[in-house]
Order: structure tokens, then sequence, then C-alpha cells
């Protein structure tokens, strides 16, 4: 039986030298997890796209969203969790908005990239 190509060993001779590669610490690529599995739903990727525009209080949001206050409120807590969303309490409100514009830049970024028509793997 025949190798295919990807049974084959690298080489030198094959690619040029590439630079050593450097993972960040395992924490950070925990936290990093944790942030992307907490956006990863849609409902609560709307509302870091709501809240991109700036701070909003979670009733403001639960209107706009068409849901239960308590949902939304769930909805924020695992976004606080994740130090994707920050909060502050005013009386009886709760205002919460992005944590800073990295997070902003990951919405829109991740947003934009999968409205493109194609992809290339």
């Amino acid at each position: 039986m025949s190798e295919s190509l990807e049974d084959e060993a690298c080489n030198d001779e094959i690619h040029p030298p590439r630079p050593t590669f450097a993972a960040p610490p395992e924490d950070v690529l925990e936290n990093a997890a944790l942030m992307l599995s907490a956006a990863g739903d849609p409902a609560r990727l709307r509302l870091l796209l709501r809240l991109a525009d700036g701070e909003r209080c979670v009733t403001e949001l639960a209107e706009a969203e068409g849901e239960k206050l308590a949902t939304v409120s769930a909805r924020l807590k695992l976004l606080h969790g994740a130090r994707l969303v920050t909060r502050r309490r005013e009386a009886k409100h709760v205002h919460y908005s992005l944590t800073d514009g990295h997070i902003v830049s990951l919405v829109r970024d991740i947003l934009e990239h999968a409205a493109e028509d194609t992809v290339s793997i």
C-alpha cells in the first residue's frame, strides 16, 4: 500500500525554516477559549453587537431583543463572567458596556468575516 502525501515525513528541503512557536501561557489560552465560548451563541453575540454602540441598561436590551428581562440578564451574566462586558449599578438599573475596544473589534471582525461569500481553507 502506498503512503499518502500526508503520511510522508516533512524535511527541511520542502519548506524554509519556521520561527519557533511560542504559545501563550495555558491560563491565557483558557481565558481566550472561555471568551470565545461565551460569545459563541447568536443571542449573546447580538447583545455584544448592541453594546458595541455604547452602554445600555438591561431593560433597554431586553426590550430591543424582545426577550424577558431574566433571559437577557442571564446572558449578560455569562458575558460578564467571561470578561467581555462590564456593569455598573445606578439605583435599580444595571448598565452594561463592552470591556474595551478589543471586544468591539473582535465582534465586528468576526461578523464581517462570517458575511464573506467564500472561505478558502
